[in-house]
């Protein structure tokens, strides 16, 4: 083993809390510092020194987790059947009129739910384990009731990217709630 080798594997550790921390996945972080560790082994020569051989592989790292982030915001997390393409999946949740096919199990009187400090507890939970980016924008269209421009303006997307990424949160939210909340209350 030679001695660049002996110091990423002493980096590893610290690399992979950092990745960690960063996107809250032990599969993901791994791939991250793995995909860290084996460029600098490409290119030992491209370290020059100029700073220590972890500040220079953090630096890599962080890029490597930016990458790793725009990619997840890109994917839709909706699992097709076993003969169904992801689009036959989507269209399968909502009729015609764009409306859901399958109401959420408890949601016969939403007003009567949201009024229920438990549910509003639960509601925040999902919120807060949301992507931070996601939650941020059904917040500020959702609950601040901003329009759609100053959502955008504020945040600097386009309209298509906040209309993708209310999608998102509310499929997101959609799910945590049936899990944490409605199948529990109607268990």
């Amino acid at each position: 083993m030679s001695p660049l080798e002996r110091e990423l594997a002493a980096l590893h550790k610290p690399l992979l809390r950092y990745a960690k921390l960063q996107l809250r996945d032990q599969a993901a972080a791994e791939d991250a510092v793995s995909a860290t560790l084996l460029a600098i082994l490409e290119r030992p020569d491209a370290f020059r020194g100029g700073s220590s051989l972890r500040t220079y592989a953090t630096g890599i790292l962080k890029h490597k987790l930016v990458d790793q982030i725009r990619r997840c915001s890109r994917e839709v997390a909706i699992e097709p059947l076993d003969e169904q393409s992801l689009d036959e999946a989507l269209d399968s949740l909502f009729n015609e009129t764009g409306h859901w096919c399958e109401r959420p199990v408890a949601w016969v009187e939403p007003e009567r739910a949201v009024e229920q400090a438990q549910m509003m507890k639960v509601l925040e939970r999902c919120l807060e384990n949301m992507p931070a980016r996601l939650a941020r924008v059904f917040m500020m269209r959702e609950w601040l009731e901003k329009e759609t421009h100053e959502v955008c303006d504020e945040l600097g997307i386009t309209a298509n990217n906040c209309h993708v990424m209310l999608f998102r949160a509310r499929m997101l939210l959609r799910a945590c709630l049936d899990t944490n909340w409605f199948q529990r209350t109607t268990s």
